[in-house]
């Protein structure tokens, strides 16, 4: 099971594919991070952002964990406007739904 609340009915083939690799990353915890912020927002997201949710996701999932969690620094590499943009949705729409 996936956990997506969010059908892929109505988007283009690239924020399908985003939609899934958000949701099917190895680390649960990620998953539900990325997931659930792609569910809510996927439709919304500028081509810019997307190129950015893109090359965020090739981040090995242990780290996007410790980023979120504040237990390591963000790579300068990864650290670009989407992950700010991530983790305030998460802030702003209170813990994560498990």
């Amino acid at each position: 099971m996936s956990g997506t609340t969010r059908s892929s009915e109505g988007l283009d083939p690239r924020r399908r594919r985003i939609l899934f690799r958000c949701w099917h990353r190895g680390m649960r915890e990620v998953d539900l991070l990325l997931g659930q912020f792609a569910d809510a927002r996927i439709d919304a997201l500028s081509e810019d952002e997307l190129d950015q949710l893109e090359h965020f996701m090739d981040a090995q999932d242990v780290d996007i964990f410790s980023w979120f969690a504040g237990s390591k620094p963000v790579d300068p590499a990864y650290d670009r406007p989407i992950f700010l943009t991530i983790k305030a949705f998460h802030t702003h729409n209170g813990p994560i739904n498990v």
